[in-house]
């Protein structure tokens, strides 16, 4: 089982949980975060240290979020490495209480 960042996380990017992760397994794309699920152990830090409980165990994960363990594998392979704390976005205040922000997801290409 790995650790999941759901939606959530959109335009919000807190960074607090990369600073307890202890492989380093967060990938930083242009508005959230994701784990790559090969490269997490499951040790759950990351979970308590997100402010808006933006990270879920896999198991926890309802069907209709079942698609997010994919997500997070698909820009994990894509997105660099973020293994240090960062400033989170001006607006994040704005974003961290709204829902389904699944269609927000920014890629690089």
């Amino acid at each position: 089982m790995a650790f999941v960042v759901t939606d959530i996380c959109v335009n919000c990017k807190f960074t607090d949980c990369v600073e307890v992760c202890p492989v380093d397994c967060f990938y930083e794309g242009p508005n959230m975060l994701v784990i790559d699920p090969d490269e997490c152990i499951d040790c759950g830090l990351c979970e308590p240290a997100c402010p808006i409980n933006a990270i879920v165990s896999e198991d926890e994960l309802r069907e209709d979020q079942q698609f997010l363990l994919d997500l997070n594998l698909k820009y994990a392979r894509k997105w660099p490495n973020c293994s240090q704390k960062k400033s989170s976005p001006f607006d994040t205040d704005h974003w961290k209480n709204q829902d389904n922000k699944v269609n927000l997801i920014e890629d690089y290409d």
